[in-house]
């Protein structure tokens, strides 16, 4: 956020000084017919009204950061804080205030003379239509900034552009996994920490000069400690060089990231599902927002595998990395909802209409899945609803398909 506050301000702060220098360009008669004069008042006025709003402005974003962690979880107040809106409404603020306060500051020196009044006045009136602009769009901002339904909304969207990123690249630009040969060597980390993201190209470049294949263990968002490898390499002649630049590609932080990591949007739409959940809060009315809003995911993450499974191309071949799994993409969301939404006839209901929904999708990868998360959620819901009615409707609102249990597996 402070880089983008301070190209504002550093433009604001030139353009105040262009005046200066171009005050030769403008007619020397031109100033006194349009009232260029008034400036001075304007550039006061604008900087003490600037400063108030920026503080306003600053004060509303960090409340709004602290209601989301609060309502929704913290792991989503990093979307708030990354919103580009917010951001630039902020910056644009912060950029007006140093441009008045050093167009007055220039004015108080001299350094505009008549002529340069004009070219301030142009600009000046250019910056307020700005601000106004600006204004407009940050008050429809506040209107939702930092409310539950809008957070959703914002994991969602860069849940949904890791999937599609993952669809386009389901192994990253590298080769379908398989299992490495016994003499292949282990790569361990040298970090504790979640991989945030894995340089193929990289690692691909690598393969070729020291002439290895390498067989990943790890993908973005995997927890990584120095005794577990990040990938196995098999190749003759490697040297501590080759074996470091391959331990390089592997970006390793402190938490893990939306932009390479679909599952973590999923872990973060049922934390804030879970939370609603909580007998604190006891808001069944958002879980089933992210339960509809996962399915519209999973949705998009099916129909995306679809159309790009002809299209997918091979950049490195001899770096061999696993896909997501969507069963394990299903343990993120569906166990802790049913677990915790059991007791709520409505979230149960939801649950089956859900499963359902995705079973309308005919994916292979979903059957085995759905089917086990279905029967799962079913019998929560049978242990926990005390009431026959409660318990009538979830069982009615499964589909047969997915929770009867066959002769092989009673």
């Amino acid at each position: 956020m402070w880089f983008r506050a301070a190209l504002y301000g550093a433009l604001g702060i030139l353009t105040a000084l262009l005046g200066a220098a171009a005050r030769s360009l403008i007619p020397p008669g031109l100033a006194g017919s349009i009232g260029a004069g008034s400036v001075g008042n304007i550039l006061g006025i604008l900087a003490t009204s600037m400063l108030a709003v920026t503080t306003f402005s600053l004060a509303t974003m960090v409340s709004a950061y602290g209601t989301a962690s609060t309502t929704a979880t913290p792991r989503a107040a990093q979307l708030l804080i990354e919103d580009t809106t917010a951001q630039s409404a902020l910056a644009t603020f912060i950029g007006a205030f140093l441009y008045s306060i050093v167009g007055l500051i220039a004015l108080s020196a001299g350094a505009y003379g008549d002529s340069g009044r004009v070219l301030l006045l142009v600009v000046t009136i250019a910056v307020i239509v700005l601000i106004t602009v600006t204004l407009l769009r940050w008050i429809e901002q506040l209107s939702r900034f930092g409310r539950v339904a809008e957070t959703i909304n914002l994991v969602e969207s860069a849940t949904r552009k890791a999937m599609q990123h993952r669809a386009r690249e389901p192994w990253l630009g590298g080769a379908p996994f398989r299992s490495p040969p016994a003499t292949a060597m282990p790569v361990a980390a040298d970090a504790v920490g979640y991989v945030e993201y894995i340089d193929v190209e990289h690692l691909g470049r690598l393969s070729i000069e020291h002439d290895f294949d390498l067989h990943l263990n790890v993908l973005p968002g995997t927890f990584a400690a120095p005794g577990r490898p990040l990938a196995h390499v098999a190749g003759e002649g490697l040297d501590a060089s080759a074996l470091e630049g391959i331990r390089e590609a592997f970006v390793i932080g402190d938490a893990r990231t939306y932009e390479h990591d679909p599952r973590y949007g999923l872990v973060v739409l049922t934390e804030v599902a879970v939370r609603a959940l909580s007998p604190g809060i006891n808001d069944p009315g958002t879980a089933i927002d992210v339960i509809g809003t996962v399915v519209r995911l999973f949705t998009g993450w099916a129909r995306g595998r679809e159309s790009k499974q002809d299209e997918v191309a091979i950049a490195h071949p001899r770096i061999f990395v696993p896909a997501l799994r969507e069963a394990d993409m299903f343990d993120d969301v569906f166990p802790s909802i049913a677990r915790d939404g059991a007791a709520l006839r409505e979230v149960g209901i939801r649950l089956q209409k859900a499963f359902a929904a995705l079973d309308d999708l005919d994916c292979v990868n979903f059957e085995d899945p759905l089917r086990r998360h279905a029967r799962e959620a079913l019998s929560r819901a049978m242990d926990a609803l005390p009431f026959e009615p409660d318990r009538a409707a979830v069982a009615g609102a499964a589909r047969p398909k997915l929770v009867d249990t066959g002769p092989d597996e009673a």
